[in-house]
């Protein structure tokens, strides 16, 4: 049986911004452009930063790296803390909706939500599941693939078939018990990067970004979000 496809989400704040306010998610934070990655650029970014959205071309040097990093890996267990929500991809094109998930569903301690939020009562009816479990739930979620859907046509570049190969990807980063996590969907588990804090999560999330950069220093299809504190 074929996976679901969805129509690819543009790396959009204000879409991305939109997608989560109509799941519910209170405009307290709101998702804006990383413009550049030296200091005086990234002061500029309003805080706090509790997520950040990285969009890369798939590579076949990243397909290598992605590779290589699972085999090493697998033989030296990563320390991952229980309270990291992590959910897999197995709908086609939805890594903006995977992203999205992953940077609410770990920081629900700063975030507000309506009542009725269907995003928060996804989080909530899968927080016991496992991320394969997660990713099925997904699939029959019908509030946020419609959101995703009317998202996806809302952006300012004409939306790809959903037969076409989109061969750009989100992955997102966050900061759970001090660790800075990248989630990425069609990895079998979450990466552990090291220690960050509230105050420095942005330039260690930054770093990490720039690690993807340095493997193909050719692309320039490299696109930075981060959610921030609504600073209006």
């Amino acid at each position: 049986m074929d996976s679901p496809r969805w129509l690819p989400l543009e790396s959009n704040p204000e879409v991305m911004t939109k997608f989560v306010n109509c799941l519910g998610m209170r405009p307290t934070w709101q998702f804006g452009d990383v413009y550049g990655l030296d200091p005086e650029l990234l002061s500029m970014v309003p805080r706090p930063v509790c997520a950040v959205l990285l969009l890369f071309p798939v590579t076949e040097k990243y397909e290598a790296f992605k590779q290589e990093e699972e085999e090493k890996l697998k033989g030296q267990k990563q320390e991952v803390s229980p309270d990291v929500y992590f959910i897999k991809q197995t709908i086609g094109n939805a890594c903006g909706t995977i992203g999205l998930i992953h940077a609410v569903a770990n920081n629900q301690a700063h975030l507000d939500f309506e009542p009725d939020s269907p995003l928060k009562k996804f989080i909530e009816q899968t927080s016991k599941m496992t991320s394969e479990e997660r990713a099925t739930f997904l699939e029959k979620d019908e509030s946020i693939r419609v959101t995703h859907e009317s998202s996806a046509q809302e952006g300012q570049t004409e939306a790809p078939s959903l037969d076409e190969k989109v061969n750009l990807h989100f992955i997102a980063f966050v900061n759970v018990a001090g660790q800075l996590y990248e989630l990425d969907g069609r990895k079998p588990f979450p990466i552990v990067h090291g220690k960050t804090s509230e105050d420095t999560f942005l330039e260690d999330a930054v770093e990490v970004c720039k690690v993807f950069m340095a493997r193909d220093p050719q692309e320039v299809r490299f696109t930075i979000i981060a959610l921030s504190k609504d600073a209006y």
